[in-house]
């Protein structure tokens, strides 16, 4: 996974998906982007690595910009801008 972290802004909202698996991660960021500002950052923290696939291709689908992606030990995170 590449980490892109320059000039990246600060979240305004946060997901921990920890601990769950395939769809849920995907589901619960679905639930909470939904109820976001347009322009609004949302942080998702995962260990489920079909996340590395799945959260990229959310954004595509939906338009939200990708502005992050990195992996620290088991954990994956995200950095989301809500189209």
């Amino acid at each position: 996974m590449t980490e892109n972290t320059s000039a990246v802004p600060e979240p305004t909202v946060q997901l921990d998906a920890c601990g769950l698996f395939c769809p849920e991660p995907v589901m619960l960021l679905h639930n909470r982007i939904r109820d976001m500002a347009s322009g609004d950052v949302l942080e998702i923290i995962a260990t489920d690595p079909s996340t590395t696939r799945d959260v990229p291709k959310f954004c595509l689908f939906l338009g939200h910009e990708l502005l992050a992606s990195s992996q620290h030990d088991d954990r994956y995170h995200y950095l989301i801008r809500k189209a």
